[in-house]
């Protein structure tokens, strides 16, 4: 759950919410300028590379469907706890279920999810890690504040709990001439970097839209050619530049339970949380 308060009100935005939106974006991203996903290198079936590649950017949160059916809830207000309230080891428990939910049928799907995954804690137990993978919209790693004690010890472990899958998923692919291909790093980091990519944008929006913002590292046509994207809002447009997506204006529309403050502090939560409106905030993304 995504807890943020805009003016006066709070937006309560699911994860699989947000992650939806994400994979709108995925499916939206190419044109002249930039790749589409399965377009970064050579590939023999690129537009099913691309369709997996957009699953997994728009399910990358889906380890939170069992939590947010029943989300635990702050004691101060009564509303579902934010994400950045919850424990290192129930974040890692949501990737547990998460990374293997599609790899019987979609292993690229779950090797994406893992990867995103894995570069979110990589930066806090490994040396040297690959500054190329550091999430666009959270600064740099080196500023991140270091895993200490039993969470160092938990990062590291589900860390490599995460490099051990990556290698089955890799090892089941290769068995596959378009997946080997798909797995090869000119088009596997390209594609990781691109749900990033996707879920800092959304993540933007659910913060409110009305921060600029610089996202660094963007696959533009290949992994060599990387570009910084500038965020410009005004108002609920945000002008892009250089701009990724098939449509100028994208419209976006973002799901989300809002409440005005003050609010009287539910009792019986279930009933009252099922019965709030999920309200379509919109945003357009444009050129200029």
């Amino acid at each position: 759950m995504l807890k943020r308060r805009v003016d006066d009100q709070i937006w309560l935005i699911s994860q699989p919410d947000h992650a939806a939106v994400s994979g709108y974006l995925a499916a939206h991203w190419g044109n002249r300028e930039f790749s589409a996903a399965g377009g970064y290198a050579d590939c023999p079936d690129p537009e099913l590379v691309r369709s997996e590649v957009v699953l997994a950017i728009a399910e990358h949160d889906n380890g939170w469907w069992e939590w947010e059916a029943d989300p635990e809830r702050d004691p101060n207000d009564g509303l579902p706890l934010d994400l950045l309230q919850l424990t290192q080891d129930e974040g890692f428990a949501r990737w547990r279920l998460g990374v293997p939910r599609f790899a019987k049928e979609h292993p690229y799907v779950a090797l994406l999810i893992s990867f995103h995954a894995y570069w979110l804690h990589a930066y806090r137990v490994e040396a040297n890690p690959d500054a190329s993978f550091a999430h666009p919209l959270f600064g740099d790693p080196d500023s991140w504040p270091p895993a200490r004690g039993d969470e160092l010890e938990q990062a590291r472990r589900f860390v490599a709990e995460q490099k051990v899958l990556q290698g089955e998923f890799v090892a089941r692919l290769r068995k596959d001439p378009v997946w080997a291909l798909a797995a090869a790093p000119q088009n596997l980091n390209p594609h990781v970097r691109l749900l990033q990519v996707a879920d800092a944008l959304s993540l933007s929006l659910c913060f409110g839209g009305a921060a600029e913002r610089t996202l660094a590292g963007v696959p533009r046509k290949s992994w060599e050619d990387r570009v910084t994207l500038e965020l410009n809002p005004a108002g609920s447009r945000i002008v892009c530049r250089p701009y990724p997506f098939d449509q100028d204006p994208l419209p976006v529309m973002l799901r989300a339970r809002v409440l005005q403050e003050p609010f009287e502090r539910p009792t019986e939560f279930q009933a009252w949380w099922q019965s709030l409106e999920r309200r379509e905030i919109r945003f357009e993304f444009c050129s200029r």
